[in-house]
């Protein structure tokens, strides 16, 4: 089995794949100050639940593909595959990775590698032109030509980066849970701001979206627009232009550069 793993700013989304399907996935809190002998721990206890792994760390594990943007956390589990999988095949997604995606940027060693993975896995299930929505720290946009070609992106503030800014910021106002309100016109404070967020949010995937689209292709229509991350479910049921939503998409990109690179270790 293949076990992937997905490190962002927040949280490490883990998954498990046994050829092309996914059969267990975890998430868990990004914490920069974890050692590689936490990390493997960590690892073992999650996997050791799981009925077609063994109760050794490393049984049932045929090949790992990593990436992350904490870089202290890709530099501990750099020395988790070394330590504790030593015989296994390792893929850690950094500059000189063949991915099979173009990247049309001014510095393409500063584009985050998840926004890459992201942008293999859309062009391998979907194709281009598209426009990946990832909803996580930061919510992020990538665009993907027709020739399946990383062209560039759009970066703002992430629903719970607003949230926690309002909270700190808002002398009467305080955190609050991310949730869909009721109804629009918010009857408290609560949902007021959580209408603020989802709604406001929703507006802002539509008209960043639109603009990319018109930009990246002659019909913005052929543009495919997949939606992934953790808080994605939040804003699908409100935003006009999101085609797809595929929760994996991160994982799915890491199995598949893994696969163009094995060959190669």
């Amino acid at each position: 089995m293949l076990l992937t793993i997905d490190v962002g700013n927040t949280h490490t989304v883990l998954g498990l794949f046994d050829g092309e399907d996914i059969v267990e996935h975890w998430r868990i809190s990004t914490d920069a100050r974890r050692t590689a002998d936490e990390l493997a721990v960590l690892l073992q206890g999650l996997m050791g639940m799981h009925p077609l792994l063994g109760d050794e760390l490393g049984d049932g594990i045929d090949g790992i593909a990593i990436c992350a943007t904490v870089p202290s956390v890709l530099h501990e589990l750099r020395e988790v595959t070394r330590r504790y999988y030593g015989d296994v095949p390792a893929v850690l997604v950094e500059p000189g990775v063949k991915t099979g995606v173009p990247i049309l940027t001014d510095n393409p060693k500063e584009v985050g590698a998840d926004r890459i993975i992201n942008a293999v896995a859309a062009v391998d299930l979907f194709g281009g032109p598209a426009i990946v929505v990832d909803f996580g720290t930061a919510t992020t946009f990538d665009a993907v030509s027709a020739r399946g070609e990383y062209v560039g992106g759009v970066i703002a503030p992430g629903i719970e980066i607003s949230v926690e800014a309002l909270g700190v910021k808002g002398a009467q106002l305080r955190k609050i849970e991310v949730a869909r309100p009721r109804s629009v016109i918010g009857k408290n404070t609560v949902e007021a701001m959580q209408s603020g967020i989802v709604y406001g949010f929703a507006g802002q995937v539509d008209g960043v979206v639109n603009r990319m689209a018109r930009e990246l292709a002659d019909d913005p229509d052929d543009v495919t627009v997949i939606a992934t991350g953790g808080l994605a479910p939040m804003v699908l049921g409100e935003s006009s232009v999101i085609d797809e939503h595929e929760p994996w998409l991160t994982l799915i990109g890491l199995r598949l550069v893994y696969e163009r690179n094995v060959s190669r270790l």
